[in-house]
């Protein structure tokens, strides 16, 4: 099997279920080394374990990190330092949702979920451009949601989070193109996941797989340098009817 990450060295935020942990394995599958990382810490453990499993001799290693604090984002890139030994693959995934009007939202989750899925990509993609610099390049991805272009009742919060991760992704990509960094990112629909309380017993096979998301992934890292795929849409082929 072609291995065209062997030698790659990847960090994975959110990495210890749904898409984190299938965009995880499959870069230890084309011989990438992974870092991840998790707010659970038994989760975090329980995906270590599942990715030892399959990671082919790879390197895979995980620590406990809350993505919105911006202290312990700087000790995950050095934990992946020390791990790693660099990095050259940064996938911002960690996400949180929290569905509220305007009016009964509390300053409190407003915080919480900008902080987790805005700002904690901010945090996670400068550690990672000052590694890049000194490595001359690298790759970053970051999975936004359709929800980054299509507004809808109760998601204030979620929707501005996701409009600004597409801004910030774009506005990063222009700042760093000639850097030899390039900036993707992904708007996937409904993922089959246990995002937002989904019960993972109970299977919705119309929705996108976390798997699907994976290759996506993969099919960005594997273009030439000369081409970008800065954006990319990913809709259920047959979504429940209403």
């Amino acid at each position: 099997m072609s291995e065209f990450l062997s030698g790659k060295r990847a960090l994975v935020t959110g990495g210890s279920k749904g898409i984190g942990i299938a965009v995880a394995r499959a870069l230890l599958a084309e011989g990438a080394g992974v870092v991840i990382c998790a707010r659970d810490e038994k989760r975090l453990a329980a995906a270590l374990a599942d990715l030892s499993g399959n990671a082919h001799g790879r390197k895979i290693a995980g620590r406990k990190a809350d993505v919105s604090n911006s202290e312990e984002v700087r000790q995950l890139f050095v934990f992946a330092d020390q791990e790693l030994g660099g990095l050259d693959i940064l996938i911002n995934n960690a996400g949180t949702g929290l569905f509220r009007s305007t009016a009964e939202m509390t300053v409190e989750e407003w915080d919480r979920l900008i902080g987790t899925n805005l700002s904690g990509a901010f945090y996670c993609s400068r550690e990672a451009l000052e590694r890049f610099h000194r490595a001359r390049g690298g790759s970053i991805v970051n999975i936004s949601s359709l929800a980054g272009k299509n507004p809808f009742p109760g998601g204030a919060a979620y929707n501005a989070s996701k409009f600004g991760m597409n801004g910030f992704s774009e506005a990063m990509m222009l700042d760093h193109r000639y850097d030899n960094v390039r900036v993707s990112y992904i708007m996937p629909g409904s993922v089959e996941t246990e995002f937002v309380g989904n019960n993972p017993e109970h299977k919705s096979d119309w929705k996108i797989a976390p798997e699907d998301i994976a290759e996506i992934v993969l099919d960005i890292l594997r273009k030439p340098a000369r081409t970008l795929v800065s954006r990319v849409e990913v809709r259920p082929s047959r979504p429940q009817k209403s």
